[in-house]
């Protein structure tokens, strides 16, 4: 039997376990991210899923939608640089994928969630939110940049994030205004 180890003289520093203080501040990184991603996602998935509805998807869809587009914001986390602008963007661009394979809609039941605790508030809800009703008689087009503006963003960032340019934002956002002000003005004169 030989004394001798064969690991002896070989760099020990590739099969050496990594010292406690990396693992600990990798699970700090880790922690961080996770609060910083718990928060955003807290503050921000119900606004999401109101700009959803506001382009005119429905309740379910955009509850999907919206908790689909944030798992994508989660794995990618390190790397989105405005989390608000990416987040609407991805979402903005689900629908369209969704709305674009839709080849017959049907109108579901939805169950109870999270986001929709009580599925049958959605018609009270719509009732006292004139604008919801407002928006799905725009245009599409229309509906998709006030949708955009009623969350914050400006004609320049709707204009960089659905790729077009500034000014057919502004142009589609004043039609929407002016036919926003008239329904509202119809309205007025029928009560």
């Amino acid at each position: 039997m030989s004394v001798h180890d064969p690991a002896e003289g070989a760099d020990r520093s590739a099969a050496a376990p990594a010292p406690p203080a990396l693992f600990d501040r990798h699970d700090l990184l880790r922690q961080r991210k996770d609060a910083e991603f718990a928060s955003f996602y807290r503050a921000q998935l119900r606004p999401l899923v109101g700009f959803l509805i506001n382009q005119g998807a429905g309740v379910r869809d955009a509850a999907d939608i919206a908790q689909e587009s944030m798992t994508d914001a989660y794995r990618r986390w390190g790397d989105i640089e405005y989390p608000k602008a990416w987040i609407h963007k991805a979402a903005s661009r689900a629908l369209v994928r969704k709305v674009a394979h839709v080849e017959e809609l049907v109108e579901e039941v939805p169950e109870p969630t999270s986001l929709l605790p009580r599925p049958d508030a959605i018609a009270e809800w719509e009732v006292r939110h004139d604008a919801l009703l407002i928006l799905r008689s725009l245009p599409p087009r229309q509906r998709q940049v006030m949708a955009w503006t009623l969350n914050g963003f400006t004609p320049t960032d709707i204009a960089d994030h659905i790729g077009l340019p500034a000014e057919t934002v502004r142009a589609n956002l004043k039609k929407a205004r002016r036919a926003a002000a008239a329904r509202l003005k119809e309205r007025e004169e029928d009560q």
